[in-house]
């Protein structure tokens, strides 16, 4: 059976990957997308349905916030930049992920001991 070249994202990653790009500095949403998109090497594709809904629960959670200015094109864009609260989020959230996926991968390898 072949590996896909594009996955599904598990349910909760969209937020951290969110938290991650905005963490290199002020970006709209469009940019956004674009950024996951080409560090997953295409892997990835993050659809704007998903992209949206998730931003404004990550301004909920005051983990991000956003201001308007215009964009490379000259065009007015919300940019999005990490709070403080967001960045202890996505360090707390990055320790947890690292630690599930070496949990799954000593399952999968075979390492229970």
């Amino acid at each position: 059976m072949p590996i896909p070249s594009k996955f599904d994202l598990p349910q909760g990653t969209l937020d951290l990957l969110i938290l991650r790009v905005v963490a290199l500095g002020p970006v709209h949403g469009y940019a956004i997308v674009q950024r996951i998109q080409q560090i997953s090497k295409d892997a990835l594709h993050i659809q704007q349905g998903s992209l949206y809904p998730a931003l404004h629960r990550l301004e909920n959670k005051e983990f991000l916030t956003a201001d308007w200015g215009p964009s490379e094109t000259g065009r007015e864009a919300k940019f999005y930049r990490l709070t403080t609260k967001g960045r202890a989020q996505l360090k707390a959230e990055t320790e947890s992920w690292t630690r599930l996926t070496e949990v799954v991968g000593m399952i999968l390898q075979g390492e229970l001991s």
